[in-house]
């Protein structure tokens, strides 16, 4: 299915000449539901903090987890004190839910929980993005909000906008659902506060690029079953630890676009035996995962990984991403969110 979306959305198939008529449909839906906020029938809720949401205008990955984790460290290190929000995609929530490391993936979300494993920041997650964002001040001592994903949901005001494109495949066929990717017209790129490019290359104007470089910097591989220091140590001793890239392996991906980190695999040196490419959020089977690597080593992301900790078996790996932005940037963010505290304070 995923394949016959790209088609549709990235590679000019004609299918998508069938599927207009709906975009159409989607089209006035989704400016009936703007008009509702802009005239105040529907209630945008403000916060007396900054709220940051990092969002696009596509659907499918487009590096948003990674640059919600450059968010969380660059606002500690300024030392402030960010908590997180999200829908929690995939998750059955009623009402709104704390995330901790002890979480599910089925019961609050894959990318939430790989957010928590990662900084350990306050994050809680639910539909209702208002109503998560007023119990994380409620229970948490935070100063700044960060709502991953949620640029279409207008019931939350947010002070700051920030919008991801994929640098390979940026807008599709630019048109909207289902036809292609866009949840929202590039109109409305222009109210943005920051367009961060994944990879580039860059969009630029007369005065310059107009879009903010991310390049996501790989780690070193981690095993997605947490061993104990005994069984590192006899790992350590068997000279099984760790992965060698020379080693054939199998990659498996269920993030928005699987064939980047299959690339990204290729340019680092790993030979991919086979690649195997899931649905975004997918709900692993974890015998068909026990068959794919039963003579072969597991490399998959660290989205993925989140949801196999509790069956995976040692030979299964995942590959860490940080987000790299420029010191443009850091000092361009910071200064806007320093400003909207003070503004915030004297309301």
């Amino acid at each position: 299915m995923q394949n016959w979306i790209n088609q549709i959305w990235y590679q000019g198939h004609w299918v998508k000449w069938l599927l207009l008529p709906l975009s159409a449909v989607f089209a006035l839906i989704s400016c009936s539901r703007r008009a509702l906020f802009s005239l105040g029938i529907k209630k945008v809720t403000q916060l007396p903090v900054p709220v940051v949401v990092v969002g696009n205008i596509t659907a499918g990955g487009s590096g948003k987890t990674p640059t919600v984790i450059y968010l969380i460290n660059l606002l500690r290190a300024n030392g402030l004190k960010p908590g997180v929000v999200s829908r929690g995609y995939g998750a059955k929530i009623d009402g709104v839910v704390s995330v901790t490391q002890s979480s599910k993936a089925i019961d609050v979300g894959d990318e939430p929980l790989m957010i928590v494993m990662r900084t350990q920041v306050p994050m809680v997650v639910g539909s209702q993005r208002v109503l998560a964002a007023q119990t994380l001040l409620a229970d948490f001592d935070v100063d700044v909000i960060i709502c991953d994903d949620g640029l279409q949901h207008y019931a939350l005001g947010r002070d700051i906008e920030i919008a991801l494109v994929d640098g390979a495949r940026r807008y599709g066929n630019q048109c909207l659902l289902p036809a292609g990717p866009l949840r929202e017209g590039l109109w409305r790129l222009a109210n943005i506060d920051w367009i961060i490019n994944n990879g580039g290359p860059l969009l630029v104007n007369h005065q310059g690029p107009i879009e903010q470089l991310m390049q996501l910097v790989p780690a070193p591989l981690c095993r997605v079953k947490p061993q104990s220091s005994d069984e590192a140590l006899v790992s350590e001793l068997l000279g099984t630890e760790p992965l060698i890239i020379e080693q054939p392996v199998i990659a498996i991906a269920g993030i928005g676009n699987p064939q980047r980190f299959f690339d990204s695999l290729v340019q680092q040196g790993y030979q991919l035996k086979q690649t195997v490419a899931f649905a975004d959020h997918q709900a692993y089977d974890q015998q068909q995962l026990f068959e794919l690597s039963a003579h072969t080593p597991l490399l998959m992301t660290e989205k993925d990984a989140v949801k196999c900790r509790d069956f995976a078996l040692q030979n299964w790996w995942y590959l860490p991403v940080n987000a790299k932005l420029s010191e443009q940037f850091d000092s361009q963010f910071m200064s806007r969110v320093t400003q909207l505290i003070q503004l915030k304070k004297e309301i």
